[in-house]
This record gives C-alpha cells, structure tokens and sequence, in this order.
C-alpha cells in the first residue's frame, strides 16, 4: 500500500514542521495549500491518509472535508483535523464534517505521527 500523506496546510512552517516529521517516518508527503488544491490534490492520487487544517483560505477544513466525504474514492481515506481550534465542541464539530481523528496545535514533535497513525487502518501501520 502507498505511504502517501496528503496535506493540506496553509502556513508554511507548519507544512515544512508535518513534511519533515512525516518523511522521517518513511512516508511521502504530498502538499496542498488551500481546501480547493486540496481536493484536486486528492482526487489526482488518493493517499493512505490526509492531515486537514481547519482555517484554510477559500474553504475551509470542515467543507472540505464533507467534500472529501462525497466522493466514492475517497470515502474511506482517514482524514485527521489538525488544528488550533481547540474549544469546546470544536472536536466534534470536525469529526461531524467527516474527520476521522483531530489532533490539536500546536502539535507535540515527539509523539504527532504516532498520534496521526492511530487513524490508519490496521493493514496500513503494518506496510513499512
């Protein structure tokens, strides 16, 4: 199975801090600034797993990730919200829009991809 992660980030030192981690763990890391590139990027490779922001320019997290949900292809592909949105209601409201996990910013270096596996499925940890 492809080790491909999406991400879908606007700030460049969180996407530099996610690829860096990511890529040190084995995967690949494809990137996509804004919700719209995001879905696009999506839809030209579906990937094991896409990492989310929530306030991303023109559309944000939440319809992008009910847009995400709508397509067949993509329907099973772990989406995990990674976000500062961190009130109440702000987790719930993410899995709502079709997120499968939600890892609060900022993030911890240490224990992020370990965090953002637990989204995988089983079959795909495995594919080292």
């Amino acid at each position: 199975m492809s080790r491909s992660i999406l991400l879908i980030e606007d700030n460049e030192q969180n996407r530099y801090l996610l690829t860096f981690l990511l890529e040190k763990s084995g995967y690949q890391v494809r990137v996509a600034s804004d919700g719209p590139d995001g879905i696009e990027a999506a839809l030209a490779s579906v990937p094991l797993l896409i990492l989310l922001d929530i306030q991303l320019p023109r559309m944000d997290g939440y319809a992008v990730a009910r847009a995400l949900r709508q397509n067949s292809a993509l329907a099973a592909v772990p989406i995990v919200a990674v976000t500062s949105y961190a009130m109440p209601g702000d987790r719930e409201k993410a899995l709502a829009a079709g997120c499968t996990g939600y890892i609060e910013k900022p993030i911890n270096p240490d224990t992020f991809v370990a965090e953002m596996e637990l989204a995988l499925p089983r079959s795909g940890v495995g594919d080292r």
